[in-house]
């Protein structure tokens, strides 16, 4: 069975065509600046070469069509035609709480994702764009939507409602919902089978640390609190947004600057996190470049971004009553040794022994990082959403 996987973002579309049987991964690339001037598709070739199309590409239909014509293409295609494609799998952000795990698109699930752009103004509308065109451009083919919420929904009342008047919540659904739930879902999962320990039997830490990130405590291969709330913003200090930050401060910053809440929501998402804090990058690599040179505020940014993750760890290990595995995965938190190393210090009291050299040596491979009589199990795992949302695809597509 092939299927292809769609993460449609607001100017943006990345793609990966899989083959289940052997698990390959025959075609993958990705669409940028979707709408505006100078948009590109981008794919690797099998020599590491990349090969770039550039030309207008004013809509995520447009761009679609664009993929899905060099699939077929006669010099850089791997299909004949598209009929070879079975179905497709698609990341939609938020499902509320209308769905608690992947569905086969219809026009009912349609309607509820629809009714959930209140609650994910910039991430469902492209999503629903990209489910839409692949319907206009390749008929009846299933579609099954894999949402990051999904995995959340397992989380009790307590962890999941805020201390707002409980009117809201009834009137606007006001709670936490979380995200990267596909991707705490695959790790937490890989590392037990990595470990060879029974998943439904762990109390398990998962760090998605990239430029966005989260942690999620997973009971019994149930997620039982995550960082992220209802939106991407709360939790960890992140590359452009805030993480956490004194409701307060928010009403505070909009009276004395004289702006809306469309401009506060653009500070705390675009312009603040290690960027905001450091005045040099979000990017961790130029970051650790400015640290090296003696940047203070570059330091700083650091030291705040390290500490968020060790309390949250600290916190969820309270939470799910200990701990036995801690995950650390994403673009930082695959690649990035130090960050790792920083953030697990001075966590032996619980159980967390990190052995120096192993953590030094992983880059993106699956490894043990922990000393061996290290109580808790650490461990890389590089994540890989799109082939969780093809298996979860295949699964309901043929119904398994």
């Amino acid at each position: 069975m092939k299927i292809l996987v769609l993460n449609c973002g607001s100017s943006s579309i990345k793609y990966k065509l899989f083959d289940m049987e052997s698990k390959e991964v025959l075609a993958q690339g990705g669409i940028e600046k979707i709408g505006l001037k100078g948009s590109f598709l981008k794919i690797p070739l099998a020599n590491g070469d990349k090969v770039i199309f550039e030309g207008e590409i004013l809509e995520h239909k447009a761009g679609i069509e664009y993929i899905l014509g060099v699939l077929t293409s006669e010099k850089y295609g791997c299909l004949k035609s598209l009929s070879e494609i079975d179905a497709v799998g698609h990341r939609v952000v938020h499902g509320g709480e209308k769905f608690n795990q992947s569905v086969l698109i219809t026009d009912d699930v349609m309607d509820k994702v629809v009714d959930c752009i209140d609650i994910a103004p910039l991430h469902n509308p492209p999503n629903i764009a990209g489910i839409n065109a692949v319907k206009e451009l390749m008929g009846d083919i299933p579609q099954v939507a894999v949402f990051d919420t999904a995995f959340h929904q397992t989380m009790p009342a307590k962890a999941y409602m805020y201390g707002t008047p409980y009117s809201l919540y009834e009137k606007y659904a006001i709670r936490r919902y979380g995200f990267h739930g596909t991707s705490h879902r695959y790790v937490t999962k890989r590392a037990c089978e990595f470990l060879g320990l029974p998943y439904e039997d762990q109390k398990i830490i998962s760090a998605h640390i990239g430029n966005g990130g989260s942690l999620a405590a997973v009971a019994n291969g149930k997620s039982v609190d995550t960082s992220m709330g209802m939106t991407p913003v709360e939790g960890l200090l992140m590359g452009t947004r805030s993480g956490d930050v004194d409701a307060g401060v928010l009403s505070f910053i909009m009276e004395k600057e004289n702006i809306g809440p469309q401009t506060i929501s653009t500070v705390v998402n675009k312009f603040s996190g290690l960027l905001g804090v450091s005045g040099v990058s979000s990017d961790m690599r130029e970051l650790r470049a400015a640290m090296s040179e003696g940047d203070e505020r570059a330091k700083l940014a650091f030291n705040m971004f390290t500490y968020r993750i060790k309390k949250y760890i600290g916190s969820y290990a309270a939470a799910l009553d200990g701990l036995d595995v801690l995950v650390f995965t994403g673009g930082i938190g695959e690649n990035d040794s130090n960050t790792r190393r920083v953030a697990c210090a001075g966590l032996e009291f619980m159980g967390v022994k990190l052995d120096l050299e192993k953590n030094e040596a992983i880059h993106g491979d699956e490894a043990v990082i922990s000393t061996p009589d290290s109580r808790v199990k650490v461990v890389v795992i590089p994540t890989d959403e799109e082939y969780m949302i093809a298996s979860d695809t295949m699964e309901i597509v043929s119904g398994k």
